[in-house]
């Protein structure tokens, strides 16, 4: 066995659990952080032991370097020991210690000092076997103080921890000739990740401009660290927290950016820096002194550096950084930076740039935003907010965030996308006007695989047959059909307005001649006016129909046999619980996505078992289903046949004139169906029920009198058609 790989280890950082992927190699362990992209590389020779034990989550190996230092990776399973423990035997010459904490909840016992680690051991009653209660690295050790018999450990905070450990307090007994507790202080203090000014200044560089944070700073070389002192703010950076060193050229050509990115980030108050960003100008230079012996060059920085540096002070700058953090300074991709190295684009609400590097994007300078090709899922082209010139560069992340670099120039699309296919990025769409894609294929996502079973869509689609056979209701909808079979009713505004009442409109113009002139407003205004009756009335019963439509349910039948189960559900049902033993904290959805995974990686041979289930359990079906029927069942092709409904005929009642003819037909509304007489009749009927309405309740004396105003207004306006009827002239009459 060459190697053992975990893609989904976790690393004790500082009181919190990151993730990121463990390679345990033949020469060396790698673990790589997700996030920051931080790799450990830990040399198998520098190697002292390593253990198996528990963690908050599982089990971790524990590996403890000769220098002192440890290194805690996690993630592990119980039955992953027999493996890890055989690999290491092999290969690393070592034995895996296996190391047991205690669980009776002591707070008294013994500390000893191990390397860079405080082990607080317990000794047990029973027996001379020693248990570990805890063990704290002192490298998250950030301060110590004591009085009298205590000792105060505090420690570094980590961000994204959600739960931190602020301070620890230890009582130490006092025993003769000897100051235990300033013992105690000296060991943790020795150890500790605290930053003091230990060995002379390796070089000085005065105001230098600071783009994040914001000022003007004198910046002091150490071994150790590197401190920027400031008018206001003075700030500390520990070498080893410099993840990675990138040279950019500004876009004008006469100045550069130098930028260190940082993991854990400067703090000022409760702002966090994750950039150093410094602006040089190109013609500035400048001749300086290292503070360091011609030994020291030679043995610490393998010759990289030189007594005495001059030249541009950015360079001067890069190599001396380069060579104490000992890592490589990026550059734009040379690629993408023949002709400009930077895009102009805005993020958020500022403008700046973006630069294409090598292994990912990188924008300055508010927000600095570094984006490596690993984290990303999909770019994505849009289209700018009404803008043609334009367009917006959208980059997803692995963890679902967006980034949009918003308002670049339609100029840079060409470059940026030969750029983005040379990478092998995932392009999620492209705008159809302005940015033309290449090929149509390319719109499609390449992420959907036909072939793999989706077990959330089979589980979905099953619910769906489910519901099918018990059903809401098998019965189709009513339509609405207020007058004869094949008859419309014109809408409001209709372009083809109310076919039905076309013949009488004919009739109304051609007799308009000499005295129908006058009225051709009141004409048009009495026509809007029956549209508006019509569509009123037809609104209100087609809400009549679907009330009626919705109360209707169909009853369940529990008599009814249920569906048969396909093979993948019955075999989901069996493995189910072990599936979510397996992967604990998965979700429904992913634990079906599980499934579907495994079910495809099945042989034919292992899924004969399940398809002879199925094949019995649809068998065992038909047979129930045809019991069923044969005792007044129904199945779901025998569905009732659609009814059409016809509204009832004109009550008798209503005796009014209408102008229109022979052809076409009035709807009135239910008030005035009810309510509405003859001409000669209204205030008779008037009187009677003002009467019966004194008897009746408040209630229905409201809905009476809104029923006579409206008869009347119907009776008064038909009033007025008589009478234009009997002084408009025929045809034989006016010739």
């Amino acid at each position: 066995m060459d190697f053992l790989e975990y893609s989904e280890a976790l690393k004790e950082d500082r009181g919190d659990l990151t993730s990121g992927r463990l390679k345990l190699a033949n020469t060396q362990v790698i673990f790589k952080n997700h996030k920051t992209g931080k790799v450990d590389n830990l040399n198998i020779n520098d190697i002292k032991k390593i253990s198996w034990q528990r963690m908050a989550a599982g089990y971790c190996i524990r590996i403890m370097m000769k220098n002192g230092q440890v290194f805690r990776y996690g993630g592990f399973k119980e039955q992953d020991k027999e493996k890890i423990e055989k690999f290491v035997s092999q290969n690393y010459d070592l034995q895996l210690e296996n190391v047991d904490f205690s669980v009776k909840g002591w707070n008294w016992g013994t500390a000893n000092f191990e390397g860079s680690v405080l082990n607080f051991d317990l000794a047990s009653k029973k027996s001379d076997k020693i248990e570990r209660a805890f063990e704290i690295p002192l490298s998250n050790v950030s301060h110590c103080t004591t009085a009298k018999n205590e000792v105060t450990v505090e420690f570094h905070q980590n961000d994204d921890a959600p739960v931190s450990l602020m301070e620890m307090r230890f009582h130490i007994p006092s025993i003769d000739g000897t100051d235990p507790v300033q013992l105690f202080m000296d060991q943790v203090l020795s150890n500790a990740s605290i930053i003091r000014e230990t060995g002379e200044c390796i070089v000085i560089f005065k105001e230098l401009q600071c783009l994040t944070p914001r000022g003007r700073y004198d910046i002091k070389m150490f071994p150790t660290f590197i401190q920027l002192h400031g008018k206001t703010f003075d700030y500390k950076i520990p070498i080893t927290s410099v993840l990675r060193l990138f040279q950019l050229p500004h876009k004008d050509s006469r100045q550069i950016f130098f930028v260190l990115s940082l993991d854990p980030p400067i703090k000022q108050g409760q702002t966090r820096y994750h950039f150093l960003i410094l602006l040089f100008n190109k013609e500035e230079n400048i001749s300086v002194n290292l503070g360091l012996t011609t030994q020291e060059i030679e043995e610490k920085y393998d010759g990289k550096l030189s007594k005495a540096m001059s030249g541009p002070l950015y360079e001067v700058i890069s190599k001396i950084m380069r060579a104490m953090i000992q890592r490589k300074v990026i550059l734009p991709d040379p690629s993408f930076s023949k002709h400009m190295p930077a895009i102009t684009c805005s993020y958020r609400a500022s403008n700046g740039l973006m630069y294409p590097l090598e292994r990912g994007f990188i924008y300055l300078h508010k927000p600095p935003v570094h984006i490596r090709f690993d984290e990303i899922s999909s770019v994505n082209f849009a289209r700018s907010g009404g803008s043609t010139r334009s367009f917006d560069f959208e980059i997803e992340t692995k963890t679902a965030m967006v980034h949009t670099f918003s308002s670049i120039d339609k100029e840079e699309y060409s470059k940026l996308y030969d750029f983005v296919s040379n990478k092998k990025l995932r392009v999620k769409n492209r705008g159809t006007e302005t940015l033309e894609p290449k090929n149509e294929d390319e719109l499609i996502d390449s992420d959907i695989d036909d072939d793999e079973p989706d077990a959330y869509l089979q589980r979905v689609r099953e619910e769906g047959r489910i519901r099918e056979e018990v059903g809401d209701s098998d019965e189709s909808d009513e339509l609405f059909d207020p007058g004869e079979e094949g008859e419309e009713v014109a809408e409001e505004f209709d372009s083809d307005a109310s076919s039905s009442s076309s013949s009488d409109e004919n009739d109304e113009d051609g007799g308009g001649g000499s005295g129908g002139a006058g009225g051709s407003d009141d004409e048009k205004k009495r026509k809007m006016k029956k549209h508006k009756e019509k569509h009123k009335h037809h609104k209100k019963a087609k809400h009549s129909t679907d009330v009626k439509k919705s109360s209707k349910k169909k009853k369940k039948d529990d008599n009814r046999p249920k569906r048969p189960q396909s093979a993948f559900f019955i075999w989901m049902n069996e493995n189910r619980e072990r599936i979510k033993k397996d992967n604990p904290g998965l979700s429904l959805t992913e634990i079906s996505k599980k499934a579907g995974d495994l079910w495809k990686e099945m042989t034919k041979e292992e899924k004969t078992k399940y398809d002879e289930l199925a094949a019995r359990a649809k068998k065992q079906y038909e047979k129930e289903m045809l019991e069923y029927k044969a005792s007044g069942g129904k199945s779901d092709d025998e569905k009732p046949a659609k009814k059409s409904k016809k509204p009832a005929a004109s009550s008798s009642s209503s005796t009014s004139k209408s102008p229109i003819k022979s052809g076409s037909q009035q709807f009135k509304s239910k008030e005035y169906i009810s309510s509405a007489g003859s001409d000669s009749d209204d205030d008779s009927d008037l009187k009677s029920d003002n009467d019966s309405g004194k008897k009746s309740s408040k209630k229905s004396k409201t809905n009476e009198k809104l029923s006579k105003k409206s008869a009347k207004k119907e009776s008064s306006d038909e009033e007025e058609e008589e009478e234009e009827e009997l002084s408009t002239p025929s045809e034989s009459e006016s010739d």
